[in-house]
């Protein structure tokens, strides 16, 4: 299908239902409702958009809010639920995360004018969603799309730091690689700083090779406060002090986080994360 076509399809997705229509498209007519400045709609509102008796809307609703594509707020109207969102996560554009952290991504490319990256866990990697960067920036070795070592990258690190134990042990049980200055690449030296991105929220890491760079990352958690991915930024070592560069890529993942749906516990305190990827209780 042609762009148009796609741009024809979501706009007619979003007009109202018609008599005869198969249940599952009335059921997608509600849900196209939904837009940034109609988050949350009663079920008067809702069957009116839609185009629904208020039976059908009342039915259809209950099923949607059943299976977790809507949830009910406390006064009575609907806003998409949690489970549509892990469904659509699953959308090859990065999980969903890289249309929220964009902006973000943005920012931080302004202040350091080098490299702002944004990574997933894929399998036994971290995988490169998104990547803004100068022409001037310091040469780096990962491309959109390419993949990165969990144990000798920031993100790495701080995707791993949050995965299961299970992975960890993989990782753990693989013989060091010989890469210079990126500290120490032990087992025991690994557990170490897998400890130290739980302490401080932050990954550093220092590379030789392409270039002499410095790695700061942090990690973005999901609604459900799953680790969904990792922020770094990457510039030329000794050009900025890291205890500089850590506030900044923290402050940025917790705001994509918190645009992610993620509500920490308290001011400053956040949910203990599970697994990276992992389902939320009651999935």
């Amino acid at each position: 299908m042609t762009e148009a076509g796609m741009a024809g399809a979501g706009r007619a997705a979003a007009q109202p239902a018609v008599p005869g229509q198969p249940v599952l498209v009335r059921a997608l007519s509600l849900l196209a409702q939904f837009t940034e400045h109609r988050r949350a709609l009663g079920l008067s509102e809702l069957a009116r958009l839609a185009g629904l008796s208020p039976a059908t809307c009342l039915r259809l609703v209950r099923h949607l809010t059943e299976w977790g594509a809507l949830e009910r707020l406390e006064d009575g109207r609907y806003v998409v639920g949690v489970r549509l969102w892990e469904i659509a996560s699953l959308s090859p554009r990065g999980h969903g995360v890289r249309q929220v952290a964009l902006p973000y991504l943005e920012d931080l490319y302004e202040v350091t004018r080098h490299h702002v990256l944004l990574s997933v866990l894929e399998g036994r990697d971290a995988v490169l969603i998104d990547r803004l960067s100068s022409r001037m920036a310091t040469e780096v070795a990962y491309r959109v799309g390419g993949r990165m070592p969990l144990r000798t990258t920031a993100v790495g690190q701080v995707l791993l730091a949050y995965a299961d134990a299970e992975l960890q042990a993989e990782i753990f049980a693989q013989p060091a690689p010989a890469e210079l200055g990126t500290g120490d690449l032990s087992s025991a030296g690994l557990r170490a700083a897998l400890a130290g991105v739980k302490k401080s929220g932050a990954a550093v890491v220092r590379r030789a090779q392409p270039s002499r760079t410095i790695s700061v990352a942090a990690p973005i958690h999901g609604a459900d406060g799953a680790v969904v991915a990792a922020l770094s930024i990457v510039v030329p070592d000794a050009s900025t002090p890291s205890h500089e560069l850590v506030p900044l890529v923290r402050a940025a993942a917790r705001a994509i986080s918190r645009n992610l749906g993620h509500k920490p516990l308290a001011s400053g305190a956040w949910r203990h994360p599970g697994p990276v990827g992992a389902a939320p209780p009651g999935a």
